[in-house]
């Protein structure tokens, strides 16, 4: 299911790394489903589990309707990682991770 496949994928990403969302579309197949990322971990069974929280958008910010307590608390979040977040942006060059290869299948 494509919602498993999401939430799995957000287990492979390491401690002080972010991903966007269109890496989670490539990743699935289709860059094109970078809103069914968005709207899947807007319904996040298990914020603990799954950290949605380390997805931004393709610039580098964050969510404003981050679904477990808004933006600051995504870049709260964030920061106990030691992200550097100014401006509610992440610099991606910094902290994103390379995705490639990972299998959640």
């Amino acid at each position: 299911m494509l919602k498993d496949k999401v939430y799995n994928y957000l287990l492979t990403i390491p401690k002080g790394k972010v991903v966007t969302y269109k890496q989670i579309a490539e990743y699935l197949g289709d860059p094109k489903l970078s809103r069914v990322v968005g709207n899947i971990l807007h319904r996040n069974p298990n914020e603990n589990k799954y950290p949605c929280y380390k997805v931004v958008n393709s610039k580098g910010c964050l969510s404003k309707e981050f679904a477990f307590g808004g933006i600051e608390k995504q870049k709260e979040k964030l920061e106990d990682e030691k992200i550097e977040v100014i401006n509610y942006k992440v610099d991606l060059r910094k902290y994103q991770y390379n995705y490639k290869g990972v299998n959640v299948d």
